[in-house]
């Protein structure tokens, strides 16, 4: 489907069902930092965002290993937090556009892959696997480049266009889910497409918002999470129409 991103044919159906709670929803959040600060935040969204990928360091370990004077124990999962705390310090930090993308992804991949493949679109066939075997067949390397510069192009699009709440966190969903059912890299594409969709969001609506906890509320919903990102057995049957099942979750963790 052409356009899926910057397109709204199902935002009249997401402002019935939860759009038009989003305002009130922003103005109940607790954007105040005076709880936790905005690094200890980032540090969360990290974590919880590296267990869905099946990371086993809980935040009530990873912090304490923080505190710790033993850090030269740390392993590969560890190592995997603190690469995608790095990650989310630079988009914090940067516009977002294509280059700064693969940045982030070159920084987070650090543990996931060899050097080679790092902020780079993968060269071949990828899959999702599940316990029953294939789940889902992303669109073939040789024709993921011109669909990432569709995909940019459409982002850039909306970051020049001026937008309600309402419709950025429509818009945000939108960019997570369409980059999730591109994969564009061999790894890390969950993390990444979890990072960008709450870049897209501080991008329009200021860098406070990179404190809502959709990290954790994915992690905490984690099976729907995952059934309504299924939209098709592969990237040429994917069915947009059943979005509105992962469209309604972003809301919904202001209020978690």
């Amino acid at each position: 489907m052409p356009n899926i991103i910057s397109d709204k044919t199902y935002f009249l159906e997401y402002s019935q069902q939860i759009g038009h709670k989003i305002p009130d929803l922003i103005s109940r959040f607790d954007f105040s930092g005076q709880a936790v600060s905005f690094d200890y935040l980032t540090q969360s969204s990290a974590v919880y965002s590296s267990n869905i990928e099946g990371n086993s360091v809980d935040l009530n370990s990873f912090m304490n290993y923080r505190l710790s004077q033993e850090k030269f124990k740390a392993g590969k999962e560890i190592a995997e937090i603190e690469d995608l705390i790095e990650a989310y310090r630079l988009a914090q930090e940067s516009p977002l556009n294509e280059t700064n993308l693969l940045k982030c992804h070159t920084i987070l991949s650090k543990t996931l892959l060899i050097k080679s493949k790092r902020g780079k679109y993968r060269v071949e066939p990828v899959g999702v696997f599940g316990k029953e075997g294939l789940v889902y067949l992303a669109v073939e390397p040789e024709f993921l480049k011109q669909e990432m510069t569709t995909f940019f192009a459409e982002i850039q699009q909306l970051l020049q266009e001026t937008l309600s709440a309402e419709e950025v966190f429509y818009f945000a969903a939108l960019v997570h889910l369409r980059f999730v059912h591109l994969h564009p890299f061999r790894d890390g594409n969950g993390r990444t497409a979890r990072l960008l969709e709450k870049w897209f969001i501080a991008e329009k609506l200021g860098k406070q918002f990179w404190e809502i906890p959709s990290e954790k509320y994915y992690k905490d919903k984690q099976r729907h999470y995952y059934e309504a990102i299924h939209l098709g057995a592969n990237f040429y049957t994917l069915n947009y129409d059943k979005c509105m099942n992962f469209l309604v979750m972003l809301p919904n963790c202001l209020g978690y």
